[in-house]
């Protein structure tokens, strides 16, 4: 709301509005109101869960300090939807698809991890929301996402036109040549490591002939539902230690925001050699917010936690990261990038998997993990709850820097 204000104020030439036109200067200024945010207005908001009366409900597990953090407050994901929302309504267009489709993802997936957790919490059902209504809700923000970017003549990608050139001058004066370029819909994604190569969803439908192209959305809207759901079911089994998917998110946070940037800025696609996405630049200012907002939540969520975040704030955390890996058309990277959500995911499944089988050959079933997900795996072992979080951010950074790195390998 306040870029119009200020695009107004600079239509009346009001000396220093025009500062609003500069992406940096929002997206630092998203920064600093969600972190002020979720660190101010954090601590009210734990107040008000603690005299609600809504605390975690602890399962005998068996770990070491297990039971310090019966009736802490739950539910804390509302304080990173706030502080995420309110800088983006601040400082963004709020016209602009890309902030419109993150916007609705971020309140419709909070949505999903509110009622679950009010139904544990408040129904006292230590179950919560039924699998089969999570995954639906999943598939539906899923479909939203891929019909809305298959039928917005809005979102586009540049594409270089195959054997034609333009003469562009440059600042200095001096005309260069450059290939030509168009602005089309398409299911193409940029694939890592590979130079000159992307990734058409269609291309799956090849044996369709000249009809693989009308198609191919079908492939891409199962490809979205797919991300979206493993990535935010993924922070969803991470959020098992204080800080642990809180730090994670907001590494995963500064890396996108990374791409954002030059994904919407034509020089540094161009240069880099990765798809240049118009329109997107909005984009940059959201990532800014949910950085901040996980880093001001981590104020109070580290280690001892003063609140948990709850489904409301890891489905939120999960399904954010990867809608916005999909309309920068980097979600083959999300297996680098989001690697702690992955093993975490893959230990429950190895797991589950590896115990069912053994029971049915064996009589009994045997477990590969002393206990899954792996945090708790490693907590069984003797590790301090501290050391386990502070290493997985290692692991964390280490992932974010590779998959940084596979810009230049390209």
């Amino acid at each position: 709301m306040l870029y119009y204000l200020f695009e107004y104020l600079e239509k009346m030439n009001v000396p220093g509005a025009s500062v609003f036109q500069y992406i940096t200067f929002r997206a630092g200024m998203a920064v600093i109101v969600a972190l002020l945010t979720g660190t101010i207005f954090g601590k009210l908001a734990i107040r008000m869960l603690q005299r609600q009366q809504i605390g975690e409900v602890v399962r005998d597990l068996g770990l070491e300090g297990q039971y310090a953090k019966k009736g802490t407050p739950t539910m804390g994901g509302v304080i990173i939807i706030g502080s995420i929302l309110i800088p983006v309504l601040l400082f963004t267009k709020l016209d602009n698809i890309y902030i419109i489709l993150m916007i609705v993802s971020t309140l419709w997936l909070g949505a999903i991890g509110f009622i679950d957790d009010y139904i544990k919490v408040f129904k006292k059902d230590k179950e919560g929301l039924a699998g089969r209504f999570k995954i639906a809700g999943q598939i539906g923000i899923g479909l939203i996402v891929a019909i809305t970017l298959f039928s917005s003549g809005d979102v586009v990608v540049r594409e270089k036109i195959a054997g034609e050139t333009v003469i562009v001058q440059l600042d200095n004066g001096e005309q260069v040549e450059r290939p030509a370029t168009q602005e089309v819909k398409s299911t193409v994604t940029n694939v890592p490591f590979l130079k000159n190569h992307q990734f058409d969803y269609s291309s799956v439908l090849w044996f369709l002939g000249d009809q693989a192209k009308k198609w191919g959305w079908l492939i891409f809207a199962a490809a979205v539902i797919f991300i979206i759901t493993a990535v935010s079911n993924g922070a969803n089994i991470t959020d098992g230690l204080d800080g642990l998917a809180t730090g994670t998110s907001a590494i995963i946070g500064v890396t996108l925001g990374i791409f954002a940037y030059l994904s919407s800025n034509v020089i540094y696609a161009d240069y880099l050699n990765i798809m240049y996405i118009p329109h997107s630049e909005e984009l940059v200012v959201f990532m800014a917010a949910f950085i901040g907002a996980t880093v001001g939540f981590l104020w109070y969520n580290s280690f001892p936690a003063q609140v948990f975040m709850g489904d409301t704030g890891s489905l939120t955390l999960g399904g954010i990261i990867a809608v916005f890996a999909i309309l920068l058309r980097i979600e083959l990277l999300i297996p680098i990038l989001c690697g702690v959500f992955l093993v975490e995911n893959l230990s429950v499944m190895i797991q589950v998997s590896w115990f069912k089988y053994t029971k049915k050959k064996y009589g009994e079933g045997r477990r590969v993990f002393k206990m899954a997900p792996l945090h708790h795996h490693y907590q069984k072992i003797g590790y301090t709850e501290s050391k386990i979080v502070t290493r997985f951010w290692i692991i964390g950074i280490i992932l974010a820097v590779l998959t940084i790195v596979t810009l230049k390998v390209r």
